[in-house]
């Protein structure tokens, strides 16, 4: 996600808060939020994705591989 729309996301949350939104301002802000929080689960999802551990006995576990690449965006 760009700054530029985090930025947007601020700016409507602080007009929404002292004079209200219009629809439009309000449909922008949802699709806005929508789109940051799936920017941050995929991120998160990309982390996750690459931790091994190593188990007891010595090998290693890629926890990505083993459990991982499930996530569909949603």
């Amino acid at each position: 996600m760009k700054h530029t729309d985090i930025d947007r996301i601020n700016e409507l949350y602080h007009k929404s808060k002292s004079v209200g939104l219009t629809e439009a301002e309000a449909a922008e802000q949802k699709r806005l939020r929508r789109e940051y929080v799936l920017a941050i689960r995929r991120n998160l999802r990309g982390e996750l994705n690459n931790i091994s551990i190593e188990n007891e006995d010595g090998s290693i576990t890629n926890l990505g591989e083993k459990y991982g690449k499930k996530y569909s965006g949603n």
